[in-house]
C-alpha cells in the first residue's frame, strides 16, 4: 500500500494558490462578465488570470478585475504601453491552441462597441488572429521582441 506522509510535509494552501493561472481566453471569446469573473476569482485566490490576446479595458487596471497576465500576439489587439505596464507577467503567444497553425476567429456579430474599442477595430467586423508572430523568423527576432517588451515593463 501507500504510506501516508506527515501533515507537516504538506504544503499549505497559501503557497499553492499563487501558482494557479487561468487559461488565456480573450474578451470576445468570453463575455466581459465571464472574463472579469475569472480575474476576480484568480486575484482573490492569489493566482493570476490571463487576458488572452483580446486586450483589456483600462477601467480594470489597478482593480481586482485586472488580469495579471497580459498576452501579446504580434502586437495586435489592444497591446499598448498602458496594457503592458499593467502586467505582472507578459506572455508571448507562440501558438494558437484551439486551431493549431491558424488564428482564432471572432465573428463580426460578436464584435460589439466594447470589443471593437479594446481591439482598435470597428463594430461588426470579423477579427482573425494573425498566425502567431508572423514577424518572428529567428531567435534574434524573438530576442528583439523580448527586449522591446522589457523597455515598457521590466
Amino acid at each position: 500500500g501507500i504510506s501516508p506522509i506527515s501533515l507537516d510535509e504538506v504544503e499549505p494552501v497559501e503557497n499553492i494558490f499563487p501558482r494557479f493561472d487561468s487559461a488565456a481566453m480573450s474578451l470576445g471569446a468570453l463575455s466581459p462578465e465571464a472574463h472579469e469573473a475569472l480575474a476576480v476569482a484568480m486575484n482573490t485566490l492569489g493566482g493570476r488570470s490571463n487576458s488572452g490576446e483580446g486586450g483589456e479595458d483600462v477601467a480594470r487596471y489597478g482593480t481586482v478585475k485586472r488580469s495579471k497576465i497580459k498576452q501579446v500576439a504580434s502586437g495586435r489587439f489592444g497591446v499598448t504601453p498602458h496594457y503592458l505596464s499593467s502586467a505582472e507577467v507578459i506572455q508571448i503567444k507562440v501558438a494558437q491552441g484551439a486551431k493549431p497553425g491558424e488564428g482564432g476567429q471572432l465573428p463580426g456579430g460578436k464584435v460589439n462597441d466594447l470589443i471593437a474599442e479594446l481591439r482598435y477595430s470597428v463594430p461588426g467586423v470579423t477579427l482573425i488572429s494573425p498566425p502567431p508572430h508572423h514577424d518572428i523568423y529567428s531567435i534574434e527576432d524573438l530576442a528583439q521582441l523580448i527586449f522591446d517588451l522589457k523597455q515598457v515593463n521590466p
